[in-house]
């Protein structure tokens, strides 16, 4: 009973600032890959760059994989419209005429609000079981916590945030983009909060090689085919959005170690330090150098892994 338990897939939001930064892309492959495991359910994904490439990107994605009905919410009023390629290019592709990637949304419009799903899709899941694995910036989850912070008090089980730099450092994107949402998040959370810091991807890098070898088992791959447009290949890009999403899932695989419990504050620069408290609800992750090893292993196969068949 208790190893049946154990066994339940992870419940999980996926919100991100697709587009932005490859490793978005590969960070929702590696959830794919888990939830293909029975490791994780993919309740909903929600956007917090305000392109309306990224929420049909998202979408695609979530088709190639076999799980189109997988809700995509949308930002409003976010602070990253700029195009990118890494999303466009993909969106747009064909092929003899006709798109090369099936897709429900087929315009931003489409998608939902992505605070109104992050409320529906809570409040439609047990107490305490739900995990969110926020890889972009603040946005979403603030106005989240100024709708209905009791809802995220008693449906949230954990906060898997790839934010800051630590133990201290220089003011990392996610947070100091939108700073007043990241300070709000970091100060009145009420659930755990576990941070990937930049220093953390920076010290695992994607290769390349398994972009051109382990996702040419069909000729378009939305994944391989963001990862060229992002940059020009080969290159190796840092995994601080995959490592958020691996911890948040296999939290006791021995793939990272945690600092002591604390509070993260965040300074009006979008410096973060964590206080250290003995009750404290904050941490962040650390990682030597047979963990990156090994974790750099379970990324490449969780996020190459083939959709999956049909049954």
């Amino acid at each position: 009973m208790a190893f049946a338990a154990w066994a339940q897939p992870v419940p999980l939001i996926f919100d991100t600032d697709m587009g932005n930064d490859i490793d978005d892309a590969l960070a929702l492959a590696v959830i794919h890959g888990l939830e293909s495991r029975g490791e994780v359910r993919l309740l909903a994904v929600t956007v917090t760059k305000d392109n309306p490439y990224a929420p049909v990107y998202c979408d695609l994605v979530n088709h190639f994989y076999g799980r189109g009905k997988i809700p995509v919410g949308m930002v409003k009023g976010g602070v990253t419209p700029k195009d990118s390629a890494m999303i466009k290019v993909p969106v747009e592709r064909k092929e003899g005429g006709k798109l090369v990637y099936p897709r429900g949304l087929t315009d931003a419009k489409q998608a939902q609000d992505a605070v109104a799903l992050l409320r529906a899709t809570l409040a439609g899941q047990p107490d305490k079981s739900v995990v969110i694995v926020q890889v972009g910036f603040s946005t979403n989850l603030a106005r989240l916590l100024e709708s209905d912070r009791a809802l995220v008090e008693k449906k949230v089980k954990l906060l898997s945030a790839m934010a800051g730099q630590f133990p201290t450092g220089k003011a990392e994107y996610n947070v100091k983009t939108d700073l007043a949402a990241a300070q709000k998040v970091f100060r009145e959370w009420p659930t755990p909060i576990v941070a990937s810091g930049f220093e953390i991807g920076e010290a695992i890098k994607f290769p390349a090689v398994s972009i051109e070898r382990d996702f040419s088992y069909v000729r378009w791959h939305p994944v391989a085919d963001a990862y060229r447009q992002y940059m020009k290949m080969p290159y190796d890009r840092q995994t601080w959005d995959l490592t958020s999403v691996l911890y948040a899932v296999r939290p006791d695989r021995g793939y990272f170690s945690l600092s002591t419990p604390g509070r993260i504050e965040v300074d009006g620069e979008g410096k973060t330090k964590l206080v250290p408290a003995v009750s404290g609800q904050h941490r962040y992750l650390t990682v030597n150098e047979v963990q990156k090893t090994k974790t750099l292993e379970a990324l490449v196969q969780l996020a190459s892994q083939p959709p999956q068949t049909a049954r």
